[in-house]
């Protein structure tokens, strides 16, 4: 199997099956054999031609007089990665691009060999004269297409965001994240675990912000790190260690985390209560749920409890008996487009207005949880005001039992960048981070 076939197998799951990209692709390099060059090539070209797409099928709409909607699927994911390659990859020599994504149509989708030969060969001819909207009558059109974002997601953005600014937003949504891993404390110290790191080769980077989120560069796949299959280390996101930081748990803590699959921010819970305590971690999805057993195992973490529960519903037996709630809501995932380029092409603007009620509605039945003096977290990973402080000022406008902590000022030491108020907006273009959402909730 070779970079490209694997490249275009992933992108046929992800378009045709909705699977998730990172999801595909580490089960593609698990079931297959590649080397390392291979694995780093075709991760490329799968987010690459995920992160391009909309610019990519605009300039196949101009050279093809096959309307996109009336292509093949296997021929249209082949046309993508050549055109990928040849707008986008100038290490990859015309011929391979052109040649490979030929041989790969006749294996895939026969008859349509001669249509991708021909449309590569054009646009690799005319690639100069490629044709945009113009930039200033037709802004949102232009920076659609410019950076791969649906038309409805950049008019959302410009909604709260000046022009630079969402411009910049969407760059850096096209841009490959920094790989963050989180140091499991139980069972290594950070500074014995960043010698390992680096006695097999790679280049480690210390937060300055969370002693245990470590930055690794230079690698594109981690699934066969010794390190992280005995768990001593857990893949996470800075914005994401930011939340059970500011949750701040004590041993022997109480804590439910309503929304909880995989659980990474619940396994964080429970080293920084030290395995001492009691975590219920709930989801509304079966395998989710073992998902979370299976990381714990992994980590060592004995203390957390797994419940099949609906976070829209009120467990009577455990009101106000929580030192410390969180709600991780479910929502729009905006903040993580890097990671999961698809989000852009699957999400509808609609789904927003559906999302915050339910995320409004999780929040007051888990509030229900917090004992006097106890906290509630509340956060999201998408950079929308109106599943964020939106929620906050709703939340407390209907309860009085409860006032904002905050936590730009008491948790300044762990946030990176300006302060920014009582709560916590990460952006990928400031923080170079995923967006991320954080209020915390003291009940009076």
């Amino acid at each position: 199997m070779n970079a490209r076939e694997g490249a275009i197998k992933i992108l046929y799951e992800v378009e045709v099956n909705e699977a998730y990209s990172n999801i595909a692709l580490n089960k593609e390099l698990s079931q297959n054999q590649y080397s390392q060059l291979d694995k780093g090539f075709l991760t490329e070209l799968v987010y690459g031609v995920l992160e391009n797409m909309i610019y990519i099928d605009h300039v196949i709409s101009q050279f093809s007089s096959v309307k996109l909607k009336k292509i093949h699927p296997w021929t249209l994911i082949v046309l993508r990665l050549g055109i990928y390659q040849l707008l986008f990859l100038d290490k990859v020599p015309v011929s391979a691009a052109v040649n490979e994504s030929v041989n790969l149509a006749k294996k895939y989708n026969k008859a349509s060999s001669g249509f991708v030969n021909a449309i590569l060969r054009n646009v690799e001819r005319k690639k100069q004269s490629i044709k945009m909207p113009d930039r200033k009558k037709e802004t949102v059109k232009f920076l659609s297409i410019t950076y791969s974002h649906p038309q409805w997601m950049v008019e959302q953005f410009l909604k709260h965001f000046t022009l630079e600014f969402t411009e910049e937003l969407l760059k850096a949504n096209n841009e490959t994240p920094e790989l963050n891993l989180r140091v499991n404390t139980l069972k290594i110290s950070v500074e014995n675990c960043i010698k390992e790191l680096e006695k097999v080769g790679l280049q480690v980077v210390q937060s300055p912000y969370i002693e245990e989120a470590l930055y690794i560069k230079g690698i594109t796949n981690l699934q066969d790190l010794e390190l992280l299959k005995k768990g001593y280390l857990y893949i996470q996101d800075f914005g994401s260690m930011l939340i059970s930081r500011v949750l701040e748990p004590k041993e022997n803590d109480f804590i439910i985390d309503v929304c909880s699959a995989p659980g990474g921010k619940a396994t964080h819970l429970a080293q920084m209560m030290n395995n001492e305590g009691k975590i219920i971690a709930r989801d509304v999805h079966q395998h989710k749920l073992k998902l979370i057993q299976k990381n714990a195992k992994n980590l060592g973490v004995n203390i957390i409890q797994t419940e099949y529960f609906n976070g829209k519903e009120v467990d009577l037996d455990l009101i106000e008996m929580a030192d410390g709630v969180l709600v991780d809501a479910p929502c729009s995932g905006l903040g993580i487009i890097r990671r999961k380029p698809e989000i852009k092409y699957r999400k509808k603007s609609d789904d927003i207005n559906e999302i915050t009620s339910m995320q409004l509605e999780i929040l007051k039945k888990a509030s229900k949880y917090v004992k006097h003096k106890g906290y509630l977290v509340y956060s999201t990973c998408t950079i929308e005001p109106s599943e964020n402080n939106s929620i906050i000022e709703k939340f407390l406008e209907e309860d009085n039992k409860f006032e904002l902590v905050d936590i730009g000022k008491e948790y300044s030491k762990l946030i990176p960048g300006e302060p920014q108020g009582k709560t916590i907006q990460l952006y990928p273009n400031i923080h170079n981070t995923d967006g991320f959402f954080i209020a915390k909730l003291r009940r009076k």
